[in-house]
């Protein structure tokens, strides 16, 4: 138990009150809102210390929901997304009410299940000038617009682009039952008969667009 500031020492783990789950330095945590309305803060562990007294304190960085950022919630962020901010903080342990998984991007959208304790992360953001990192984004579709893990999207057989269905004037029920796609463009361009290929999996790669 290495020493810190006078009277606090670092401790190597917090029990979650009334749980037997076990917090460390590095996990991400669901912290009690002050109201009751709003759903729990998330945050990654920095650091946990104990004074004198036993007490734990945590610090922490804090991740923010899309709706938290300056920019607000825009269309392609997903249900789950959280930013990772430059904002960091020291709390009382006991605001602690469970553990959670702050997912990459990427390995979120392979898992099978998610979960309510599963979040997923793609951009860092400076709290004080709303800038994220990276600051440039894939974007698919002619409506051109970043892919959010949320929303079923199809791929063209011939320019292998990726398409939301209402963008293609299909319905969510049509796209699940395509086996080939060949886009309006393509078809224009090749001739190629307006087939439709079954969604598979999530988009990887796609024009820059600048995050504003």
């Amino acid at each position: 138990m290495a020493k810190t500031k006078q009277g606090k020492k670092d401790v190597d783990s917090y029990t979650i009150r009334g749980t037997s789950k076990v917090v460390r330095v590095g996990d991400c945590v669901l912290m009690r809102s002050s109201d009751p309305d709003k759903p729990p803060y998330v945050a990654r562990v920095e650091r946990l210390e104990a004074d004198g007294r036993g007490s734990i304190r945590v610090r922490v960085r804090w991740y923010y929901r899309p709706e938290e950022s300056k920019g607000g919630r825009r269309q392609f962020h997903g249900a789950k997304e959280l930013f990772l901010s430059d904002h960091f903080d020291l709390q009382s342990a006991h605001t602690i009410e469970g553990k959670c998984v702050v997912h990459s991007f990427k390995n979120y959208t392979k898992l099978d299940n998610v979960g309510p304790e599963d979040f997923f992360c793609r951009f860092e953001y400076k709290a004080a000038t709303g800038l994220f990192n990276p600051d440039r984004v894939a974007v698919y579709c002619k409506c051109e617009m970043p892919y959010n893990p949320d929303d079923l999207m199809v791929q063209c057989d011939s320019c292998k682009d990726w398409f939301h269905p209402s963008c293609m004037d299909m319905t969510i029920e049509q796209a699940k039952k395509l086996e080939h796609f060949v886009c309006l463009d393509c078809v224009k361009e090749n001739g190629s008969k307006r087939l439709s290929n079954s969604y598979a999996t999530s988009p990887n790669s796609g024009a820059k667009r600048r995050l504003q």
